[in-house]
């Protein structure tokens, strides 16, 4: 699967930005996805993870209620809703895929699949 990430770009605190993370491949629909980020001189975190079919779904405790994972299985597509962004928001952020979706993969190393990233500023 190939995959390619968009919508990133600078934005306000408080402000909200839609990342979108479109594949390639006849496996999506069984494939898991996660959002990964890694900020400068700071370790990879997977923030958001949703299974195959978007019937679960997994966003890091510190960023519920701002941050949801969403998917369109006909648009092959997966996508990040970032509202009331905080200038810890600032990284790069993957998408990633991996075969056998059926469940949450919490772990960014269960990932086979990278997109190149796309970044995000937040700025004061």
């Amino acid at each position: 699967a190939q995959l390619v990430e968009s919508g990133g770009g600078l934005v306000q605190t408080g402000g909200s930005l839609r990342l979108s993370c479109a594949a390639s491949g006849r496996r999506f629909g069984t494939m898991g996805f996660a959002w990964i980020r890694q900020a400068p001189g700071k370790d990879r975190e997977l923030i958001a993870a949703i299974t195959s079919s978007g019937g679960s779904a997994y966003v890091r405790d510190s960023l519920k209620g701002r941050f949801t994972v969403s998917r369109d299985n006909d648009k092959k597509s997966v996508y990040l809703q970032m509202d009331s962004l905080k200038v810890d928001g600032a990284a790069v952020y993957y998408c990633a895929a991996r075969e056998g979706g059926a469940t949450l993969g919490l772990n960014w190393k269960l990932y086979t699949y990278w997109g190149q990233g796309t970044q995000v500023t937040v700025s004061s």
